[in-house]
């Protein structure tokens, strides 16, 4: 946030589908505590979707102009109904008739769609939209960091921490 760059908040998903083939995509990290690191998605969406078939999942957050990135691994569980709930009344009104109105990773005939269906559902609930059921919080359980740090020799820094004995084990790899 500091360094200014765009979208400092950008963080690429991937999933791996009963198909076995991994899947990213790029979300925006909305919160993190000790508990792990939280965006908001469409449950039904096909991240969603694999997340509920194999509850694992990598991070990635890449800052090119600092030449870093970071990885995290983990479990992924959803948030409670209460984060959600409190998440969703924070986000402007078009976000939160978008969540209803876009059925995620589902195929559409058009734009038209998207436009019918913000209109149906802004004319529903006006300016109170509750929150779907099938939008909601993903928290990613880190048990696996990797700290990469780019140097023009081309002789990076990466540096993995994972637990070991109740402490956070520190090892350097070779980049």
């Amino acid at each position: 946030m500091n360094a200014e760059v765009n979208e400092p908040n950008a963080m690429t998903v991937a999933t791996v589908g009963s198909n076995l083939r991994p899947s990213t995509r790029v979300v925006l990290i909305k919160g993190y505590d000790e508990r792990g690191i939280v965006w908001y998605t469409n449950y039904d969406s096909r991240k969603g979707k694999e997340l509920a078939g194999n509850p694992f999942a990598a991070l990635q957050f890449h800052w090119v102009e600092l030449e870093r990135v970071v990885r995290i691994e983990g479990r992924v569980e959803r948030v409670s109904e209460a984060e959600s709930d409190a998440y969703f009344n924070s986000r402007p009104l078009d976000s939160r008739i978008g969540a209803w109105a876009s059925p995620q990773s589902q195929v559409i005939s058009g734009r038209s769609v998207l436009v019918a269906n913000a209109a149906k559902y802004g004319a529903q609930f006006l300016l109170n939209p509750p929150r779907p059921a099938h939008w909601g919080g993903f928290r990613l359980v880190p048990d696996r960091w990797e700290f990469w740090q780019g140097r023009k020799s081309r002789l990076h820094d990466r540096l993995r921490y994972e637990p070991h004995n109740g402490a956070w084990l520190r090892e350097r790899l070779a980049p």
